[in-house]
């Protein structure tokens, strides 16, 4: 992003006008619950088969420095966030503090990354429907999927707050369970089916101990080890920005916002960190070979052999909840866009409810368009289309960094929102009074983004990933012509 176009003086507020007319309707527990719900999904309960085969023990290592990253990139969001709570955060906030063409890129690129997420998640909720109904075509399922959660969306904040809540309290019971169920086989030293112990010793006893296959190094089916790891660990913590989304209908920001994005560290010890220990000490890490969820084993270790029905019905939900989130942030994005003139401005309308009603049928609509394509060309979809959703997520993280080191620029030169406790203030004495401050503002943002730029060169060392970087590059591509092409035509 080239900065030639940043603001030479600090935007006056009008700049990027967004109304106070969507609904200030989510409480303190809906934020909390979207908040982990965004963190809680099928990357947990499938995809860490994919971690613990490249790192062994030592993926634990990889969720905590993994986890760190995030939880600093949620808190150079939040700093944003409540002090001036907007919809479509990445977007106006780019837009605002940095330039017209960053919020373009930014809120685009995220609509995009949410669109092939909800794609994909709607394309797969038909094999978990045919568990129980196999005779029910793939295609009707993910129809009726698309338009329960539409709908559902269309009838206010509020109620979507109360569908996500309740997803997000049945992912996190599944892994309650499963940590209280292995914790008890580990201390009443119960028979486990591979016969070995369940003990916390088996992380460094097992396999090749706690750094099996070391920091990095190459076997016949490709790069290993814990550096590897990072790659599929960050994916997996897709969502949990999430909370800056919400900001713009919060009952209480400067409250909720702070409480909400202070949890993600323990979530993330407890949720990741805490459920996959207590998985590798029952069942021995060398055997989880993702043919079955690590889940499901240790539910099987724990004698519940109706493991696979109970993860299927978890599985289920996180798809439903992965749409449900999908879908309400890509209607605010757009209508975000919309009021910054980065977007039809028939997307920038709400209804009496305060919904977006375009910008949620819009996105609905494109969704049902990209998963006729899973269906009719299946390899190429999730081949191509998903490199560049995992891609997007690490453009989208590198612009919050960005965008959060331009925000403290404008309000130093007191540029703050009119609304803002910070109004008024400038200098020092306005960065001493933002009331949600990123740790170490002035070293953590270049901390974090060169650990994303290096997961974006390990993304290279290996032979799946590698299609996303460059679909990453054609991508950023595409957005800088688009925007200059939207900008001509004005």
């Amino acid at each position: 992003m080239s900065t030639t176009d940043a603001p030479k003086k600090p935007r006056e507020t009008d700049d990027v006008p967004v109304p106070a007319t969507l609904r200030k309707s989510l409480k303190n527990r809906h934020i909390q619950l979207i908040a982990l719900g965004g963190a809680i999904g099928t990357g947990l309960f499938y995809g860490s088969s994919e971690s613990i085969a490249l790192a062994g023990p030592s993926i634990l290592l990889a969720y905590l420095i993994g986890g760190f990253a995030i939880f600093m990139i949620v808190r150079a969001l939040s700093e944003m966030s409540v002090e001036d709570p907007k919809a479509g955060a990445f977007s106006y906030y780019a837009t605002r503090y940095w330039s017209k063409r960053a919020g373009f890129i930014s809120g685009w690129n995220y609509w995009f990354n949410y669109i092939l997420v909800s794609m994909v998640e709607l394309a797969v909720v038909g094999s978990f429907v045919n568990y129980w109904l196999p005779a029910i075509p793939t295609w009707v399922s993910a129809a009726v999927f698309l338009v329960l959660i539409t709908a559902a969306n269309l009838l206010g904040v509020s109620k979507f707050g109360e569908f996500e809540f309740w997803f997000a309290i049945i992912k996190i019971v599944a892994v309650i369970a499963m940590i209280i169920g292995g914790l008890a086989v580990i201390i009443f030293a119960l028979p486990t089916a591979s016969g070995i112990k369940a003990s916390f010793a088996n992380w460094f006893t097992v396999g090749g101990g706690f750094f099996p296959n070391g920091l990095m190094g190459h076997t016949d089916n490709g790069w290993t080890g814990l550096l590897m790891a990072l790659v599929v660990v960050m994916f997996s913590f897709g969502g949990t920005e999430l909370i800056g989304i919400t900001a713009g209908e919060t009952e209480d920001p400067r409250t909720t916002i702070p409480r909400a994005t202070n949890d993600i560290i323990w979530r993330i010890l407890v949720f990741y960190i805490g459920a996959l220990g207590v998985i590798m000490a029952v069942v021995p890490w060398n055997t989880i070979d993702g043919k079955s969820s690590p889940f499901v084993q240790i539910f099987d270790s724990v004698g519940i052999h109706a493991a696979a029905g109970i993860l299927n019905f978890v599985c289920l939900t996180a798809v439903m909840s992965v749409y449900n989130s999908g879908l309400y942030a890509n209607s605010r994005m757009l209508y975000s866009l919309a009021k910054q003139g980065n977007a039809p401005a028939y997307l920038g309308k709400l209804n009496s409810k305060g919904v977006p009603v375009a910008g949620v049928l819009t996105s609905a609509v494109i969704t049902a368009i990209a998963v006729v394509v899973v269906f009719v060309w299946p390899e190429f979809a999730f081949n191509y289309l998903m490199s560049i959703a995992t891609i997007a997520g690490i453009i989208n993280w590198t612009m919050i960094m960005f965008t959060e080191m331009k925000f403290r620029k404008v309000v130093e030169a007191g540029g703050a929102p009119e609304d803002s406790n910070l109004a008024g203030k400038s200098g020092q004495e306005a960065l001493d009074a933002i009331h949600f401050k990123l740790p170490f503002a002035k070293v953590t943002p270049w901390v974090v983004l060169v650990f994303l730029a290096l997961v974006v060169v390990l993304m290279c060392f290996s032979a799946s990933y590698r299609i996303a970087v460059i679909a990453g590059v054609i991508w950023l591509a595409i957005l800088f012509v688009a925007y200059q092409i939207t900008q001509a035509k004005k």
